[in-house]
């Protein structure tokens, strides 16, 4: 085993807010999950990591509930379940520990957010020697208000402002970004077929 898939903070917390509603990929459960298949075929490990801020209040503290995986998505007995309080999936928990014990070099993407957890963990991973696969299309984000706008809008006036940065423009920006220096683009249809 060689190869790890990394199942980055598809959890309820994201559902329970408001911007839910302008998610980039509301059925980023189904590509996942088809991700998961492949990636178990294969002999792959899969890592699944929550997002936690324990004291918060906020739908990221456990205490609220929602730091759990969604609907759908079921580790496997011996599938890693790991939680972090950092952006990236390698800072506050064990994972480059548990790849190194399994071997594993090359690595596959997916989660929540694109451009913050995935895209960070991603840059990491290839920091610390690791080939890293990064699947946009399974992967889910929100747009991204101006920094000098409110913060305590609405999803509407999020929308509405002609400053706000729209998931088609976070995902394309995040692919130039990562393109031919930290990772190599890849889509679902590609890491499922066969």
């Amino acid at each position: 085993m060689t190869t790890a898939l990394l199942v980055i903070d598809v959890q309820e917390s994201f559902r329970r807010r408001d911007t839910w509603a302008a998610v980039s990929n509301p059925d980023i459960v189904d590509d996942v999950d088809a991700l998961v298949a492949a990636a178990r075929r294969r002999g792959d490990l899969v890592v699944w990591i929550l997002h936690s801020e324990p004291g918060t209040g906020t739908v990221f503290d456990p205490a609220r509930g929602y730091v759990r995986l969604m609907d759908g998505l079921v580790p496997r007995e011996g599938e890693p379940v790991l939680t972090k309080t950092s952006r990236n999936a390698f800072t506050t928990t064990n994972l480059q520990q548990l790849l190194t014990e399994r071997g594993v070099r090359d690595l596959v993407v997916t989660g929540i957010q694109t451009e913050q957890c995935c895209e960070t963990t991603a840059r990491l991973a290839n920091d610390l020697g690791y080939r890293v696969d990064f699947v946009t299309d399974a992967t889910a984000t929100f747009p991204i208000p101006h920094r000098d706008a409110p913060a305590d809008r609405g999803v509407d006036d999020l929308l509405a402002d002609p400053r706000t940065l729209g998931v088609e423009e976070v995902l394309a920006r995040t692919e130039y970004a990562l393109a031919r220096r930290f990772a190599t683009i890849r889509t679902v249809a590609e890491l499922t077929a066969g």
